[in-house]
């Protein structure tokens, strides 16, 4: 959370002008440029902003390097040699670059995040959520998402392909744009290239922020159903939700979870013994493996089962009550 008010969140209808660098771009600027929208202007348009077309609202977007305008803008990030938060100065490349506690260098998106990050997670949630919850997203995101931009932008760790950082790389103009159409025709590209990666990083940073609001959601749900359990190796859900990220966070000794999968069957999924992993704590009888319905109603004696996955990490049955039986079963079986 930052110490100072950042510039335009004093005051949401007075105009602010926020500048990057022009040329080549990263995901870096692009997502500072996405948190930037999110945090003062959420109702305007991102990619008419970026376009020099026309954005009813109060953020005024450039993207250059003429030091003049750089120094008349309000908000600079990833250009200008200064960081000054208060003055809305938020460049990393300096030699005495601004460092994460754990001493991992920040890039532009990171030294946004800090300052404009809450804002942006608000305007972006479409459900209200409390300053405590909001929080937990900005810190969640902080780890999954900002610090991973900030280190490949440093040099420090690199995204790799099909990350965030190559799908806005891929938006770039080829490296042979001017050879076969000309400067002016870079110039152009590159303006397309960055709203195309600002709109694929608003994507998804929009629907991030709003897994994670879910996820913070699921792990209270998760963890009453486990208060509640009379087995403690059978957590039973009334809906579908992630359960293995608070399973294995909070360390709960569940090996099946019994969840509905539509109006008319509920399924009975094994937890790996490593998060993530394909085995299964307790994988579901051998015997049961590949049969459906009356063949594997007739093996387990569970009258409305469904399926068993040959792969035995995962059966159903037509009823709740029929996937606990399951569920107890295959533990009966596996004598655990």
């Amino acid at each position: 959370m930052s110490e100072h008010t950042p510039i335009g969140l004093e005051n949401g209808a007075a105009p602010v002008t926020a500048l990057t660098h022009s040329g080549n771009f990263h995901v870096d600027e692009t997502m500072g440029y996405v948190i930037l929208h999110y945090a003062l202007a959420p109702h305007g348009d991102l990619r008419a902003r970026v376009l020099n077309e026309k954005s009813a609202d109060r953020l005024t977007f450039i993207r250059t390097r003429n030091p003049d305008i750089i120094k008349s803008a309000d908000i600079v990030f990833d250009v200008g040699g200064l960081y000054d938060p208060p003055h809305g100065r938020y460049d990393h490349h300096m030699k005495d670059k601004p460092l994460r506690e754990d001493g991992t260098p920040y890039s532009a998106a990171g030294l946004l995040w800090k300052d404009y990050g809450h804002a942006a997670i608000r305007n972006i949630l479409k459900t209200p959520v409390d300053d405590a919850t909001v929080d937990l997203i900005w810190q969640s995101l902080d780890k999954s998402l900002i610090l991973p931009i900030d280190q490949d932008d440093n040099g420090v760790v690199k995204m790799g392909k099909l990350s965030l950082a190559d799908i806005v790389s891929a938006c770039s103009p080829p490296w042979d744009t001017a050879e076969l159409y000309g400067r002016q025709e870079v110039r152009a590209r590159e303006s397309l290239g960055f709203a195309n990666a600002a709109t694929a990083v608003a994507s998804h940073l929009t629907n991030v922020v709003d897994r994670v609001r879910a996820s913070l959601k699921a792990t209270d749900r998760v963890l009453a159903a486990y208060e509640n359990a009379e087995d403690k190796r059978i957590l039973v859900m009334g809906t579908g939700m992630p359960t293995e990220k608070v399973i294995f966070e909070h360390d709960l000794p569940v090996v099946y979870v019994v969840s509905p999968a539509g109006p008319e069957q509920w399924n009975v999924k094994a937890v790996p013994p490593v998060r993530g992993d394909f085995g299964q704590r307790v994988s579901l009888p051998e015997a049961w493996g590949g049969l459906e319905r009356e063949k594997l109603a007739a093996i387990s004696g569970v009258s409305d089962a469904v399926f068993a996955h040959p792969a035995r990490f995962i059966c159903g049955a037509g009823s709740r009550e029929g996937a606990i039986r399951m569920a107890q079963l295959a533990l009966q079986i596996a004598g655990v």
